[in-house]
């Protein structure tokens, strides 16, 4: 019988950002998809968040993901064949010192995965295509899986398993695990990648008309394909088509009356407004993460965003418990990402009803659902079992998203912070002078586990009247903040981790 470290079910966006980061840790790892090729369908096509796009950055593939997207879009809104407005969302987000990325990228689903297994082949690992979960049952010593493919069945033990396996999840529904919220019927969009001739790609066409329908139009960067959402037309009956190109193009005649013409369409779909998660992210050795464990409206482009947030979240944990720290620490993956998922849904719904209402007054269209709240650049996990204040007041409390600096006189070349975090180790920030002795009694009792970085200055997003040290953990959060001269306390906080039990409110 074969065996792993993890088994994650499911090759999208959540399922490789896990797969990458246990991998370069050094876990055995095996991500499987039931799918026999690789989708070139858009799905989630807008897009990637700046927080998402600093998780590529400690994984050094920014750079490629950023390539075959944009940035700068132009939302253009029309009703019938006149253009009604135009906006460009976050066109004044200039990058700044703490966070080099501020804008949304617009870029199709299927080229960031395939990004993503480029970076996984680098560690020796590919997707398993074609390979299905079929059943599993778990034990206090490991999870035993049942896979088939189309040369049979396999038995596999995995000390752990992590369904990544979409809204439909396999894994979800054998755990037996509610998942609450709703499904709303009646509002449903077809959605498709096709060509289009009429337009020029160089903006996000949107009509939100009351009486004829919702149309957006959206070229994919680079493909030469665009993907249109549309209300359904009605057929001779009455009743509401199906996705095909007849039907899309019967949307776009009714709702535009402008000479667009379709075709080649190589993705058709429906889509219905969902609003569901479950409140229990682990059942001993088998997590849920990503859509398998959360859904939500398309609006404010979160989804697969929160996925690879959920991933980044949880492979640090698994790898170091695969090391020998207690399994406990694992229980703070569910104690920190089930209200960012809270958070998730209620914000992509809140975007869907800043749309309609701007729809309704005729001010506007899909940008106003795209809020500075929904870069995720403010989420964090205050209060939570691994943030630890000792100090009070400055800019910056333990659960904070870590920001980026300037930081002068780095070892190895490092230019910025996130040139220091890049990588699967913690980070302690000295934040002034005052901090160097206790950076190095740190890095001589830790020498593997941390790096350490030395900030003269008090750089605007670490300002403090006093000098103090800031632990970053490997998702690039802060879990510690503490006196200038206290090395013991984040030598304490590393043992804590290894020995970690979550005490319930």
């Amino acid at each position: 019988m074969n065996s792993v470290n993890v088994l994650v079910v499911g090759a999208g966006p959540t399922g490789l950002t896990l797969a990458c980061d246990l991998a370069r840790r050094g876990v055995s790892v095996r991500i499987i998809d039931r799918d026999v090729k690789f989708t070139t369908a858009s799905r989630g096509k807008a897009g990637i968040q700046p927080r998402t796009q600093e998780v590529f950055d400690d994984f050094g593939v920014v750079d490629r993901v950023l390539g075959v997207g944009t940035t700068r879009l132009p939302f253009r809104r029309y009703h019938r064949d006149q253009i009604v407005s135009e906006a460009i969302p976050y066109e004044a987000n200039d990058p700044r010192p703490d966070a080099p990325y501020r804008r949304l990228l617009f870029v199709r689903q299927s080229l960031v995965e395939g990004i993503l297994r480029d970076k996984l082949a680098e560690t020796g690992h590919t997707v398993e295509t074609g390979v299905e979960l079929l059943r599993f049952e778990q034990s206090a010593e490991g999870v035993k899986a049942t896979l088939g493919s189309a040369e049979g069945s396999e038995e596999v033990t995995a000390d752990y398993l992590v369904g990544c396996d979409g809204g439909a999840s396999i894994v979800r529904k054998s755990l037996g695990l509610e998942f609450r919220g709703f499904t709303e019927e009646d509002r449903k969009l077809l959605v498709g990648d096709v060509e289009v001739d009429g337009l020029d790609p160089d903006a996000w066409y949107q009509w939100y008309d009351m009486e004829r329908g919702i149309l957006l139009l959206c070229p994919l960067a680079d493909t030469g394909t665009w993907q249109i959402q549309a209300s359904p037309p009605m057929d001779a009956d009455g009743v509401p088509m199906g996705p095909s190109l007849e039907a899309l193009q019967s949307a776009v005649d009714r709702i535009t009356g402008m000479p667009i013409r379709l075709g080649n369409p190589t993705w058709m779909s429906t889509m219905k407004r969902n609003v569901r998660m479950v409140d229990t992210l682990r059942v001993d050795r088998v997590f849920l993460a990503g859509d398998a464990a959360h859904v939500h409206p398309v609006t404010a482009a979160l989804g697969a965003n929160t996925g690879v947030q959920d991933a980044y979240n949880l492979s640090w944990k698994l790898a170091r418990v695969l090391g020998g720290a207690d399994d406990g620490l694992l229980d703070t993956y569910e104690r920190e990402r089930v209200p960012i998922a809270e958070w998730t849904l209620k914000t992509a719904c809140d975007a869907g009803d800043l749309i309609f209402e701007a729809m309704l007054a005729g001010k506007g269209g899909a940008e106003k659902g795209l809020t500075e709240e929904s870069l995720q650049l403010g989420l964090h996990y205050r209060g939570g079992p691994l943030s630890r204040d000792l100090v009070e007041g400055g800019a910056l409390r333990a659960g904070d998203r870590a920001p980026d600096s300037p930081c002068p006189g780095a070892v190895d070349g490092a230019a910025t912070l996130f040139d220091v975090f890049r990588g699967p180790h913690l980070t302690l920030v000295g934040v002034g002078a005052g901090t160097a002795a206790a950076l190095a009694a740190v890095a001589e009792r830790q020498p593997g586990d941390v790096r350490t970085v030395l900030l003269n200055d008090h750089p605007e997003a670490y300002a403090a009247e006093e000098d103090r040290l800031v632990l970053v953990r490997p998702d690039g959060y802060i879990g510690l903040v503490a006196a200038a001269d206290d090395a013991q306390s984040v030598l304490d906080y590393l043992a804590a981790l290894d020995s970690f039990a979550l005490v319930e409110d």
